[in-house]
C-alpha cells in the first residue's frame, strides 16, 4: 500500500513519549507526579487527569507532590490550560500540594495561584525532594 500522495512508504510509525510519570512509592491518599522534557496537553489527558479523577472517586482529599525534574523544559499551551482547568474543576478536592522545582518562574506562578486554592501549597527545590515527600505525608 502506498501513501495517497504517492510517496512510496507503507507504514508510518510515531513514537510518543509520555513526559509525566506517576510515583508509585507513596501512600494511597497521595498522588505523586514527576515531569521531564516538555509536558503536553496529551500528557495531562492520559496521565494526570485520570490519576486525579481516580483519587477523587476514592472519596479522599488529594495530597499531591508534583516534581519538575532536572530535564523538565516546560509546558505547552494545552498542558497549561489543562492544569488550570483541573485545579479549578476540583478546587475543593485538594488538601495539600508540594511543588518540587528549580524553575523560579514556575515556582513564582505556583505561589501566586496557590493563594486561589483552599489548600496549603509549599515550594521545594529538587535537592529538597525528600523533605517534600516527608511534608506531603505528615498528618
Amino acid at each position: 500500500m502506498h501513501s495517497p500522495l504517492g510517496l512510496g512508504f507503507t507504514h508510518l510509525h510515531f513514537k510518543i513519549k509520555i513526559m509525566l510519570k506517576i510515583m508509585n512509592d507513596l501512600p494511597d491518599n497521595i498522588l505523586g507526579v514527576s515531569a521531564e522534557g516538555t509536558v503536553t496537553g496529551s500528557d495531562y489527558e492520559t496521565v494526570l487527569i485520570p490519576a486525579v479523577e481516580k483519587k477523587i472517586q476514592a472519596g479522599k482529599k488529594i495530597r499531591m507532590i508534583y516534581q519538575l525534574g532536572p530535564s523538565f523544559t516546560g509546558f505547552d499551551l494545552s498542558a497549561m490550560l489543562d492544569d488550570a482547568k483541573l485545579g479549578m474543576k476540583h478546587i475543593t478536592a485538594w488538601d495539600r500540594i508540594a511543588m518540587v522545582s528549580d524553575h523560579q518562574m514556575i515556582n513564582t506562578f505556583a505561589k501566586f495561584f496557590g493563594y486561589m486554592l483552599p489548600c496549603e501549597i509549599r515550594i521545594f527545590k529538587n535537592a529538597e525532594f525528600e523533605n517534600a515527600k516527608k511534608w506531603i505525608v505528615e498528618p
